[in-house]
């Protein structure tokens, strides 16, 4: 099973390393839609960027994790 795993994770990685910089973005947005949110709780704009940053933040270890799983080994 093991053999040409690391092969999938090297391929891999320039991917990842785009993904690690939108989860750094996705992190930014997180904290300002945070500290929106806690100023005006009424603005429900902030929960959705709240969650897209969420969302972004898990991305790199996605993209590693479909790497993986797309070697056919």
């Amino acid at each position: 099973m093991g053999a040409c795993k690391p092969l999938g994770f090297i391929l891999g990685l320039p991917f990842a390393f785009l993904a690690l910089v939108l989860a750094l973005v996705g992190a930014v947005i997180w904290v300002f839609g945070a500290a929106l949110a806690c100023l005006c709780p009424c603005c429900i704009c902030c929960t959705g960027a709240a969650k897209m940053a969420v969302s972004l933040m898990k991305l790199p270890v996605k993209v590693i994790r479909w790497f993986i799983e797309k070697m056919p080994c």
